[in-house]
């Protein structure tokens, strides 16, 4: 069975920096792809970020320039690195491990930006 628990959130002030980390467990195929997405109160779950097994990395426009996806497939574990934060990035952010057409999730943490 396939665990992700992600960490890392917490309070800061606009302009201020984060670095959450997901870490995965249980069967890991060598090759997947690992996210980030968001959901703000009231709104759709969405992309921030994507890294293949190879290194390959996607952003949000929004985010592009602010954040960065890193991953270390030896420890099954991906980064986000989240400069610059701003108010309309506060949401739980969760990330994502994707094996073939099997999708897992973490629970989830929260990153509240104050202006």
């Amino acid at each position: 069975q396939v665990r992700l628990v992600d960490s890392g959130g917490g309070l800061v002030q606009a302009g201020g920096s984060l670095r959450l980390s997901c870490v995965a467990s249980g069967s890991i195929f060598r090759f997947n792809n690992m996210g980030w997405y968001r959901q703000a109160p009231g709104k759709q779950r969405e992309l921030v970020a994507t890294i293949t097994s190879d290194g390959s990395t996607n952003y949000a426009d929004s985010v592009k320039g602010r954040f960065t996806i890193s991953r270390d497939n030896a420890k099954n574990t991906v980064f986000l690195l989240m400069n610059n934060l701003k108010p309309e990035d506060t949401a739980v952010y969760s990330c994502n491990l994707v094996m073939g057409f099997r999708i897992y999730w973490g629970q989830g943490t929260q990153v509240t930006v104050s202006s």
